[in-house]
């Protein structure tokens, strides 16, 4: 975190003298040292963070792969005249434990062309499906066996 501010101080002021890197470590080591003190941060959260970033990169790369297959999917539905699109409402519930991993599973499922998160309540996901093809195993999919690894949590 003291690293991400210090970058951001030397973004901000638009250039880089020794002086603005002086002034902005002491500012960002009393801002760390306050959100520290009084926020509830601590040390181990940035370990905890450095060590998932390469989950957090596979997650991105999962979710911009998905949505490239997914639009091929919509671009098919809307070029075959011969097929009839089955919308459909599905609700599932998932085994994710932590409230983010849950959001950032709805939001997924939202980006993805040909799907909408409706409602979340808990564990419990409404979904509207373009079509039947897009509701299978959306309980299980992709998205949420990543989710379940970040959290470090067995498959259910």
């Amino acid at each position: 975190m003291y690293i991400i501010l210090l970058l951001l101080w030397i973004v901000f002021n638009g250039k880089f003298t020794w002086e603005i890197f002086v002034i902005g470590a002491v500012v960002c080591a009393a801002l760390y040292w306050f959100i520290c003190k009084f926020m509830g941060y601590s040390i181990k959260n940035d370990i905890r963070a450095v060590k998932k970033i390469g989950q957090v990169i596979g997650y991105i790369v999962t979710v911009i792969v998905e949505v490239i297959k997914a639009n091929g999917q919509v671009i098919h539905f809307i070029l075959t005249s011969k097929y009839e699109v089955q919308p459909k409402l599905i609700r599932f519930k998932t085994s994710l434990k932590n409230e983010v991993s849950r959001v950032a599973l709805a939001n997924c499922i939202t980006l993805t062309p040909g799907t909408i998160t409706v409602s979340l309540e808990e564990d419990e996901y409404v979904v509207h499906c373009l079509d039947e093809e897009l509701a299978e195993g959306m309980e299980n999919s992709v998205f949420v066996q990543k989710l379940r690894t970040m959290e470090g949590t067995k498959e259910e």
